[in-house]
């Protein structure tokens, strides 16, 4: 079950750390917003974001990134992810204070640079919270999800060589599956993305399974 918030320090010693940023594949950007049939007059037929959304959530799930936000008209310029143990530490606010009281078993963080080939570009963040009950899980999305309470920190955009750029959760996801609750967001970076698009990025990168 999703949630949509954009809508309206010390702890436990660090285990384990790994950063990998890839590059992302070459070539254009996939599905696009205006996908008329060529010749003829007339308006062109608009594929609205929700039928593109359909597509990109299923390749998403299985795992497929690229092909998600190809879906979306987009495509993955960088990507970097970071997988860690320590919660606590990478979060403030009363999702903080949560996490003080109900320490995770696992923190994974993705970060994806996705532009559309015209200029428009946007920054996603995934961060899987993995607890060592499922009850757990749905507390902390009841936490998380409101907005004001905090947030489990994005990984800096500086880490994709990118500007800084702050995570506001106007565009914000999350999906609780078993024990893990993905928490999704997405800003622009660059141009002027679609604020529908940015809500999409969101919740299609929500699917994603933990890597």
């Amino acid at each position: 079950m999703g949630s949509n918030k954009g809508s309206g320090g010390g702890g436990v010693a660090l285990v384990a750390a790994a950063l990998v940023v890839l590059a992302g594949a070459g070539g254009a950007g996939g599905a696009a917003l205006n996908s008329g049939a060529s010749g003829g007059g007339g308006a062109t037929p608009v594929t609205s974001i929700g039928v593109l959304k359909w597509d990109a959530k299923r390749a998403a799930r299985g795992g497929d990134t690229e092909g998600a936000m190809r879906n979306l008209g987009v495509r993955v310029d960088k990507q970097a992810v970071k997988q860690e143990l320590d919660c606590r530490e990478n979060s403030f606010g009363q999702v903080r204070d949560f996490l003080a009281r109900t320490p995770c078993t696992a923190l994974d963080r993705l970060l994806l640079a996705v532009g559309d080939g015209a200029g428009n570009a946007s920054v996603v963040s995934v961060a899987w919270v993995t607890f060592p009950g499922r009850n757990q899980a749905k507390q902390f999305d009841r936490v998380v999800g409101v907005h004001g309470s905090g947030d489990v920190r994005p990984l800096s955009t500086a880490v994709l060589g990118l500007a800084e750029v702050s995570f506001t959760a106007a565009h914000y996801w999350s999906e609780v599956r078993d024990t893990t609750i993905a928490i999704a967001e997405a800003e622009p970076a660059a141009g002027a993305p679609d604020p529908e698009l940015l809500d999409a990025l969101a919740e299609v990168a929500a699917q994603l399974p933990r890597p």
